[in-house]
């Protein structure tokens, strides 16, 4: 439908008297008006009618008009009006008085009454009322609104007043005006400000709509605007906002240009103006004229139907801006951001998330991009940030930021590798619901991309983006997306920058996949999108919104463009163009109407007319396609990094590309500042401009904006930290948006910067670094620092944008009915030993397992977890705004005090870095911070008339930080750092610190002031001149001063702060040498009443010190000669001055020792010698950096529960608690987080097994900082600071990440994939036993039997532990019924042994085969089928015969053919009863052990880079033969199954976010487990990574082939599927890391390159290497499923041992095989393992190889000093055997033990079974007796060289 054009002039004229021709003019009528107070006044009385003034618009109009009589005269004056020929009268409404508040809540009735009568006067006399909604007055709320220049609530408020003044006159109005004379409606603001007139432009046309909308069928009313002529174009569409528009225009009755003429010209102006050109124009006006006798009104309105083309939003926004000063386009604006405004920062997963192969992701495009060599130095993605390891390291960084969103990206081919369903990846999938839920639990909300560039290359195989298969493909993908993740995520973006896609990728080819199309393939690839976007938004919509409620967007990016030439109506065309060919090409159909823009479309089709054939092909949508993708977004997510400057192209060329096909050319301002990425300016106030654009173009839907990506990069090898140039581009950018949303009302809702970390950046690989926090592409920890900016964008996010003026927080107020903290009871005296010494008598006799047994659970609710440091260790600013000196700044600035000469005067800079500090303080989620005040920062001179206004205000702003996070500061007012000026007068032995002290409360370890620094001297004074006495009194003086210091917080403060007031103690703990021996016990306990109780005692318990001290030091002095005691007395009421003196007990807590007592020197004087001990380590206690600071855990558990006991339980606070670690670079800090493992385990055992109140734990500390007199080397800080970096960056630790885990569970819950499971195992489920020949046969040189190489070995000096052998061993070749017997009562049904090849084959050939030997295995067999035992045959244990070793053995590829000899020989004569056999047993140590390490038989070590390898092909080949000969001859009529058992620990990664750790765990298992298991189980050859490692290897050691022999194809071909069954060895796990070796070093140590430790929690054996992990176990078995596709399993040999005589109940052992037969059980339920069989070993203590008999891993117990070697069972029997007859776990009351035919025999304090103590009975008299007989033939010895002695002395003395 066709719009009118009507426009209205005003004009100046004379009276018709004139003599002016008015005949072109019939239709004109005449408006008057309007009322002003002058006439109002002239009008009374009414005879009085005015001749000038009546229609002078200029005199200000009748705002009081309804305060005044007018009624009465009214109606005369408009009767004579309408008989002069006026038609119409203007009637301004005042908005002031109608609605005094400036909206329709408020209305003044009485003001509307009166106007209606005002417009009912006028047409009752036939004058049609004109009214003008408003003049030049608005009410006060709407101008505050328009002095902010906040255009929509302007445009709302005005419409709303239009409305009710259409409802309330509309009926009486012939026209409407909304504004009279804009400029002046504008007045008060400044000269040339052109905003308003614009928001006066938005307002009109709201009413304008409104009124069309409501009102215009009701009525003939008109609605238009009063304006000036050159402000049509620049606003608003006249089609769109208005009826006609009056223009004031004058004319002089003295021109000399007629009136017709003007107005006739003036039509052509407009028709200029508009850009019309349509004659039409000229054919519908209307004059309308009132006249005086001065002036005249005249107006024309004209209707014009030709449509016009409006300007474009582009052009409404350029003109808004263009005429803007420097000045004011960068003035900042001081203000914050919507309360609910999300502050955010992203990644993509390409990006950052490295794992490239990792879990059964496949290639990318991204990844093929790299791998083929596109990126800058040949750099890829593989590893990139390892973010998909390191998921806790970036929740870390994201909660120091206080980000409130994350954007982050899914990776497609992550979760289906070809990019289709069918293929799903259940561990890329675990990896973003761990990081969803992480993120979440942080209150950090998820922002999901599902897809950021990163397409699997299977489908680019097929066509990618230009196939349009591929969507159906990607809504698949969404749509699991949606369901699996949906519930939590409640932001999806469905494509990230597809313009990148569409031009970079396809465009280009600057991208993967490398397609330079620009004309065809970049606008298929959009088309192809925008369809795929579409369908999912829909698809999210129509099945998921109802129940998610997410919302669902896209994000598109764009630049800024103005005209290069801002007078250039091409330019500023061009520049539009520009927009649309980036942005409007996916948002128009988006956003708009479902197609893409015109301009865009037209573009295209010239360029196409211009050419000879088409440059480009637009695809185009069908109705359909636009009505799914118009409206397909919730949110409108927007990338800007940087603007342009746009010009047409000079010359058309018809060349595909870009530019081309646009007509436009980019260019930047010189004067822009440059950043690292050549494509990226800073021009931040594009960003307000762009906002403007997308809310004028794109937001009639009234979606938000998301700035979803906005940063800049720096180049890399410049300040990587102190990145000011990002700090610079994020404040400006941040405060354009700030602009957009207050100035404009533009509706932004949220911000997110690029990004978290730097990433790998495409084709320019990590050169450029957009990351807020800095990644170490170049170490392998890919740790991560905040950069400066990361501090910045923290803060802007805390103070919501920029607030004029931040206000100090209030600290929390304590209400009046918080209770005060109750007061510890006073105690009597302790004795001498203490009773607390009951915690000895408790703890010291634990066992191994006992005590370390690892406890799981949590603290109770509000604990309070914190991290501390010291003011003088890490502040710095040693002398900065008036600080005075410390005795450290003095003592470290002399050289040769401290180590390297270091000194504080900066540590860490905390003084100039809070926000630093409390970054690492939010991250880690502590609820508490301990810090220390430095007495001279606040009292320079160490008196409280010097206070320093300075060091007050660091601490306000750091403790208002604190409480601001609801972290609680825990703060030490004296660590130290005492002021010089105080030493200088004697220092704390005089006593005017005691009263200087009053302004402080608490000291930090007063010991090390007392002693350190007064009595060895190695910390400041130095005094160590008086060791015997300067102790005593400093600490003396220390009590009452801290007493003093109590009592002053006590009376004056904690009525009103209701605070705790207390002393960091600390100590070790004190182990005695002997437990047994009361002296070393007595020596532990005077150990700590010097250490601890020396302070504690006086404060906790009677005011006075611990009697052990004062009786020794009393004793002592008196042996010393010396007439009172060297320790000071208390006078009784200085006692009850310090007594009670504490709330809690704050406990510092590092190591132990253990202490003997000792007998000591007199002299010198020594308060180390008073304590009459000495003390010494265990040097199996790990080691830390300092010397005495052993690790040693559960001395915190012991001294906890000595304090309970000695001071009655007080609330305790561990305040100290760390490890120092020497090294330059710390960040993997493994042993920290073992050391906080087992610490804080030990202080949840004594709080919830004990009893202790234990109310909060403290780690030292938050970062690595000065540590005294060992200066920066060693670290113990959380964070790592680098102190060669004058910024001091702080880089978080994997022990941060450990500590911040810890406090979110409040302690260490039992992690769920450990509890244990009550269930039973298949009913076929085969339990069994094991031995083996060499280790329990004995008869080593009977019945014919060969030797072995075990017989050599063994009696080869050196080689076995205490020169033990087999020779015997548990003599089981002799005492087979007895084993039979014992495996019958066990209630096993298999039993697995092994054949000693010598036995049967002497020799080793089939030249001799022994029977006798032979006889001995058939017995056996038949003795366990009797006892209905099924045996499992091992053929080959280790033990090979002598005589084939001395031709090479397993070296001599000969052997292959004698094993297959061997093993036939035992089908033939054992295969018709045996239907198990085991080729070879642990493959593995035959081949390193054997012949590499040598440490076991053979002993072979000179060659470990070859030999071990020429074995494993010759085991491999002969297990291959083997299985074959049974396979073809013997299974068809025996029926049974073969296979090979190989051994494997569980490896996992020393740091699991760690790429290059979990690399080296599966190569530890490949070189361990696939080294066999590969051949066999897979591919029949040896694992690709071996290959490649022995390859390479080999090559860079000059051979010319690898060391790894090569298999044949046919060799492949027979080695491949040789199983029946997986045997499988497992006994514990490791921990592995990389390690690099020398290339000459050749062995497969050095092949392996892997470097193994364990866990400290994992409990000890009696085998060095066995550590306890149960669930390694299941991850093997998970491992070996994956691997080797699920082969049937037999666990053939698992079990632990013990050293020494530990006694019958073995619950270590108890523990073992219930811990790791219920992960075997999990492994079956919960992960489909097809696991068969276990089997434990072992049946009894035996010859463990090198070890001899020292380990024992029996069920049976082996009395080795027994000659009939007897086996007495252990406790585990029972519990095994109750296991294989519960056939698992049903409940824990199967497991129990059945005794025998009624009850238990005590025995010896033993609880036992009638049998069991009828075997032991024999075994105690059996004994006996041949102690007898032992001592009959002693008695008979001695008594015959008694004999000889006498005789022999007699003859001596004969000859003298």
């Amino acid at each position: 439908m066709a719009l009118a054009c009507r426009i209205v002039l005003v004009s100046l004229l004379c009276l018709p008297s004139s003599g002016v021709d008015w005949g072109f003019v019939q239709s004109f009528i005449a408006l008057a008006g309007p009322l002003t107070s002058q006439l109002v006044n002239d009008l009374n009385p009414p005879s009085k009618l005015p001749a000038e003034g009546v229609v002078n618009s200029v005199v200000a109009h009748a705002d009081d008009l309804c305060h005044q009589p007018w009624l009465v005269f009214l109606p005369p004056y408009f009767s004579q009006l309408h008989a002069t020929g006026v038609t119409h009268y203007k009637v301004f409404l005042p908005w002031t008085r109608i609605l005094p508040e400036g909206n329709a809540k408020a209305v003044d009735e009485a003001q509307v009454q009166c106007y209606r009568q005002l417009l009912q006067t006028l047409t009752a006399a036939s004058i049609k009322p004109v009214v003008i909604l408003n003049g030049r007055d608005c009410p006060e709320l709407v101008a505050a609104q328009l002095a902010l220049h906040k255009t929509t609530t302007f445009a709302n408020l005005f419409a709303e007043y239009a409305d009710f003044a259409f409802r309330s006159f509309g009926d009486l109005v012939d026209t409407w005006l909304s504004f009279s004379h804009p400029p002046e409606d504008t007045g008060g603001l400044p000269p040339g400000e052109s905003l308003p007139l614009q928001m006066l432009a938005f307002a009109h046309r709201r009413a304008y709509s409104l009124y069309q909308e409501k009102y215009s069928s009701k009525g003939k009313e008109k609605t238009g605007m009063s304006f000036y002529i050159l402000m049509v174009s620049i606003f608003f569409s006249p089609q769109d906002s208005m009826d006609f528009l009056s223009l004031s225009l004058q004319y002089d009755c003295n021109a000399k240009v007629s009136l017709q003429k003007m107005l006739h010209g003036l039509q052509v102006i407009l028709s200029n103006v508009v850009n019309c050109n349509n004659p039409g124009l000229h054919d519908d006006f209307y004059l309308f004229i009132v006249c005086s006798s001065h002036t005249e009104n005249l107006a024309i309105q004209a209707k014009h139907q030709a449509a016009q083309d409006p300007p474009s939003s582009y052009q409404m926004v350029w003109e808004a801006f263009a005429n803007q000063s420097e000045s004011e386009r960068d003035t900042f604006l001081q203000d914050v951001f919507p309360s609910s405004f999300l502050w955010g920062t992203s990644t993509g997963s390409f990006n950052v998330e490295g794992s490239w192969a990792e879990d059964g992701k496949e290639e990318s495009i991204w990844d093929r991009f790299g791998h083929q060599g596109y990126v800058q130095m040949n750099q890829t993605a593989d590893v990139a940030c390892d973010s998909y390891h390191k998921r806790d390291y970036d929740i870390y960084l994201l909660r120091g930021l206080q980000s409130k969103l994350y954007k982050f990206s899914i990776s497609w081919p992550r979760i289906f590798p070809d990019g289709r369903t069918n293929r799903l990846k259940l561990r890329g999938v675990n990896y973003y619901n761990k990081l969803i839920d992480s993120l979440l639990d942080s209150n950090i909300e998820p922002m999901v991309t599902l897809f950021h560039l990163d397409l699997p290359q299977a489908l680019e195989d097929l066509g990618g983006w230009q196939n349009e298969s591929i969507i159906d493909a990607f809504v698949d993908y969404a749509d699991f997306c949606f369901e699996t993740f949906g519930y939590r995520v409640k932001f999806w973006v469905t494509f990230h920058e597809p313009w990148v896609i569409s031009y970079a990728g396809y465009g280009t080819g600057e991208h993967p996949p490398r397609i330079a199309d620009p004309g065809v393939a970049s606008y298929k690839v959009a088309h192809t999108i925008l369809k795929a976007h579409a369908r999912v938004w829909h698809w999210y919509n129509t099945r998921y919104r109802s129940q998610q409620h997410g919302k669902v967007g896209i994000v598109l990016n764009s630049d800024w463009a103005e005209p290069r030439s801002p007078t250039s109506p091409e330019d500023v065309m061009a520049a539009e163009r520009y927009m649309q060919f980036m942005l409007g090409w996916f948002a128009h159909p988006i956003f708009v109407n479902g197609d893409y823009p015109d301009v865009l479309k037209s573009q295209i089709q010239q360029t196409n007319q211009q050419c000879s054939f088409p440059v480009a092909q637009l695809p185009s949508f069908s109705e359909e396609e636009k009505s799914l993708l118009k409206g397909s977004a919730d949110f409108f997510g927007l990338s800007h990094y940087t603007s342009r400057l746009v010009s047409a192209l000079a010359n058309d060329t018809c060349t595909p590309g870009y530019e081309n096909i646009g007509n436009f050319s980019q260019h930047t301002d010189p004067s822009w500042p440059e950043t690292a990425s050549p494509w990226i300016k800073v021009v931040p106030w594009g960003l307000r401009r762009l906002l403007r654009f997308v809310s004028e173009e794109y937001m009639g839907t009234k979606i938000p904006v998301y700035i979803a990506g906005n940063g800049v990069p720096t180049e890399y090898g410049t300040d990587v930290i102190n990145d000011t140039k990002r700090m610079d581009y994020f404040r400006l950018y941040i405060n354009e948006a700030l602009k957009a949303i207050k100035l404009e009302e533009v509706d932004v809702q949220a911000y997110v910067a690029r990004s978290l970390v730097d990433g790998f950046e495409g084709p320019a690989g990590y050169r450029r670094r957009f990351g807020l926090h800095y990644v170490n592409f170049e170490d392998t920890n890919r740790q991560r620092t905040p950069k400066e900016s990361a501090y910045f964008f923290s803060t802007v996010i805390e103070k919501n944008g920029f607030p004029s003026a931040v206000p100090r927080r209030s600290p929390k107020l304590l209400t009046n009915d918080t209770p005060l903290p109750p007061r510890l009871p006073s105690l009597p005296a302790s004795e001498v030993p203490s009773k607390a010494k009951v915690v000895w008598e408790n703890f010291s006799r634990q066992s191994n397992f006992e005590r370390d047994m690892y406890y799981y659970g949590t603290f109770p609710e509000g604990f309070i977890w914190g991290v501390s440091t010291s003011a003088y260790q890490t502040e710095g600013g040693w002398d900065a705004d008036g600080k005075g000196p410390s005795i450290w700044d003095t003592f470290t600035h002399t050289p040769g005090n401290i180590k390297n000469n270091d000194t504080g005067d900066i540590t860490c800079d905390s003084y100039n870095k809070i926000d630093a500090d409390c970054y690492m303080l939010r991250a880690l989620r502590v609820n508490s911070y301990r810090f220390s005040l430095s007495w001279p920062r606040i009292f320079p001179n160490g008196r409280n008339d010097s206070i320093n206004s300075h060091g007050v205000r660091y601490y306000n702003q750091l403790i208002d930080n604190l409480m601001a996070r609801n972290i609680t500061p825990m703060v030490t007012l004296h660590h130290w750092d005492l002021p010089q000026a105080l030493q200088d007068i004697g220092g704390w032995e005089n006593p005017l610190l005691t009263e200087l002290f009053d302004s402080f409360i608490t000291f930090n370890e007063p010991i090390a002031i007392s002693w350190i620094g007064y009595g060895v001297g190695a910390f400041p004074p130095n005094v160590q001149d008086d060791p015997g006495y300067a102790p005593y009194r400093i600490t003396h003086a220390l009590l009452k001063a801290h007493a003093r210091a109590y009592h002053t917080y006590d009376q004056k403060y904690r009525a009103s702060q209701k605070g705790v007031v207390s002393l960091s103690l600390n100590t070790e703990w004190a182990e005695p040498k002997a437990p047994d021996d009361p002296r070393d016990v007595e020596a532990a306990d005077r150990y700590l009443q010097f250490m601890l109780g020396w302070f504690a005692h006086p404060i906790f318990k009677n005011g006075d010190y611990p009697e052990a001290m004062k009786w020794k030091v009393a004793n002592r002095s008196d042996l010393q000669d010396l007439p009172s005691s060297r320790l000071p007395a208390f006078t009784e009421e200085e006692k009850m001055y310090i007594r009670g003196t504490a709330d809690v007990f704050c406990l510092n807590f590092y190591s132990s020792k253990i202490i003997k007592h000792s007998t000591t020197r007199l002299r010198p004087y020594s308060y180390e010698h008073d304590q009459e001990r000495t003390e010494e380590v265990n040097t199996s206690w790990p080691t830390s950096a300092l010397e005495g600071m052993r690790a040693v855990a559960w001395g915190l558990r012991r001294l906890l529960n000595w304090i309970k006991e000695e001071y009655g339980n007080p609330p305790i606070y561990i305040t100290e608690n760390g490890v120092g670690i020497e090294t330059s670079s710390d960040v993997d800090d493994t042993n920290r987080i073992f050391y906080y493992k087992t610490y804080i385990d030990e202080a949840l055992k004594a709080t919830r097994l004990d009893g202790v109140d234990l109310r909060g734990y403290v780690a030292w500390s938050l970062m690595d900082n000065f540590e005294w007199l060992n200066g920066y080397n060693p670290r113990f800080g959380l964070h790592q600071v680098d102190f060669g970096n004058p910024s001091r960056p702080r880089t978080p630790k994997r022990s941060a990440v450990y500590y911040a885990e810890v406090i979110h569970n409040n302690g260490i819950p039992l992690p769920k994939e450990e509890e244990f499971l009550y269930r039973t195992f298949p009913d076929n489920f085969v339990w069994s036993v094991a031995s083996s020949s060499y280790q329990i046969e004995g008869a080593w040189r009977e019945d014919g039997k060969g030797l072995s190489i075990w017989d050599r070995f063994a009696h080869t000096p050196l080689k076995i532990s205490n020169s033990e052998n087999g020779d015997v061993a548990c003599d089981s070749y002799h005492k087979m019924e007895t084993d039979v017997a014992l495996l019958k009562e066990m209630g096993v049904p298999y039993y697995r042994f092994s054949v000693s090849w010598p036995r049967i084959l002497p020799d080793g050939t089939t030249r001799q085969v022994n029977e006798a030997g032979l006889r001995y295995y058939e017995r056996l067999v038949d003795a366990l089928l009797a006892a209905n035992i099924k045996p499992q045959v091992t053929i080959y244990h280790w033990d090979l015969p002598q005589a084939l070793q001395n031709i090479g053995g397993w070296e001599n590829d000969t052997i292959v053919q004698r094993f297959k000899e061997f093993a036939e020989v035992l089908f033939e004569r054992l295969g018709d009863k045996v239907k198990f056999w085991i080729t070879l047993n642990e493959p593995y140590v035959i081949a390193y052990l054997g012949h590499g390490a040598g440490v076991s038989a053979p002993g072979i070590s000179l060659r470990p880079g070859q030999a071990p390898y020429t074995v494993g092909h010759n085991l491999i080949k002969a297990h291959a033969e083997v299985w074959h000969l049974y396979n073809e001859t013997f299974r068809p009529s025996q029926g049974g199954v073969i296979s090979i058992t190989i051994s494997s620990d569980w490896a996992e990664a020393r740091n699991p976010y760690k790429q290059e750790d979990i690399s080296a765990a599966r190569r530890y298992l490949q070189f361990l487990a696939g080294w066999f298991s590969n051949p066999i189980f897979k591919n029949g050859d040896y694992p690709e990574v071996m290959k490649t490692r022995i390859r390479e290897r080999s090559l860079a050691q000059g051979l010319t082939k690898s060391r790894l022999p090569e298999f044949t194809e046919s060799e492949k071909q027979r080695i491949k599927g040789t199983y029946d069954f997986y045997g499988l060895n497992h006994y514990t796990s490791v921990l592995a890391s990389n390690l690099n070796y020398p290339a000459l070093i050749s062995s497969y140590d050095s092949d392996r390159g892997v470097a193994t430790v364990t866990d400290r929690t994992w409990l000890d054996s009696g085998s060095f290497w066995l550590k306890v992990n149960p669930p390694g176990f299941r991850k093997l078995l998970n491992w070996l499923k994956e691997e080797y596709n699920n082969p049937p399993i037999y666990v053939t040999e698992n079990g632990i041992s013990e050293r020494g005589n530990v006694g019958l109940n073995d619950t270590w052992r108890i523990h073992y095989y219930r811990s790791y037969i219920n992960e075997a059980l999990k492994a079956i339920v919960f992960d489909g393992v097809d696991l068969r069989g276990y089997t434990a070993w072992c049946l009894m203590d035996n010859f463990e190889w090198a070890t001899g008999y020292a380990e024992r891993f029996g069920f049976h117990y082996t009395n080795y000093t027994d000659p009939s070697l007897s086996r007495i069972p252990k406790e585990s029997t029972k519990y095994y055997s109750s296991i294989i007859r519960c056939n698992g776990f049903p409940s824990s009351a199967c497991l129990q033990p059945q005794p025998e035919a009624g009850a238990w025999v005590p025995f010896l304090g033993l609880d036992l079974t009638p049998s069991t103590a009828e075997i032991t009975l024999y075994v105690l008299f059996a004994v006996l007796i041949v102690g007898v007989l032992g001592l009959a033939v002693f008695s008979y010895k001695y008594g015959t060289l008694s004999k000889r002695f006498h005789k022999k002395i007699a003859i001596e003395l004969s000859r003298m």
